[in-house]
């Protein structure tokens, strides 16, 4: 079962997991895409790293707190395959999901609402459908009507997906197609924290 979970310390064996095998050394790896970690200045994978980050997800969740030049408030999620308790399965996380409150004029030609990504150890099970029905659930209960998504234009598991959850393409720029979902009435629908 596919399931969204707030970074929490609990789980960080797994984070550091999932995040190595994003490294460079690993081929057709890529970027983690929705994980908050930036580029050029990954955490350390110890549990000082896992702290420091989960701190830094809560306040950019937080529509209150002030965020550097150039950022927007976002709630970042932790995609697992194991609940109630998944800090007790042996190493349940399957990737990353961010959902941006708003759009700044970068998000907006280039990166959207949304990001995400599967890790490669897990990918093709149908991760990526599942968690993003689930963050465009969250983004409905921000009172967003419709969210913006964008995937590299030879990403075909990434458009495929995207369209699956009823993603109209609105164009391509700089290498990226941008997609746009209708999210109608929010319904109430809130992923919630890991308990």
């Amino acid at each position: 079962m596919t399931a969204l979970a707030l970074p929490d310390v609990r789980l960080r064996t797994t984070w550091a997991a999932t995040l190595a095998e994003f490294a460079p050394a690993l081929p057709g790896a890529g970027y983690p895409h929705g994980s908050g970690v930036h580029p050029g200045d990954p955490p350390a994978l110890d549990g000082d790293g896992c702290a420091a980050f989960v701190a830094e997800a809560q306040c950019h969740a937080d529509p209150a707190a002030a965020l550097p030049d150039g950022r927007v408030h976002c709630t970042y999620f932790w995609v697992l395959d194991a609940e109630p308790q998944p800090w007790e399965a042996e190493d349940p996380m399957v990737g990353f999901v961010a959902v941006r409150h708003r759009l700044n004029d970068f998000l907006l030609e280039l990166g959207g609402h949304i990001g995400y990504s599967v890790r490669p150890s897990r990918r093709g099970r149908g991760h990526a459908g599942r968690a993003l029905g689930l963050a465009l659930a969250h983004a409905r209960g921000l009172g967003l009507d419709r969210a913006l998504l964008t995937c590299d234009v030879d990403n075909e598991a990434s458009r495929r997906t995207i369209e699956r959850a009823g993603g109209v393409r609105e164009d391509t720029r700089q290498d990226k197609h941008r997609y746009w979902v209708d999210l109608g009435p929010a319904p109430g629908h809130e992923p919630h924290p890991v308990r």
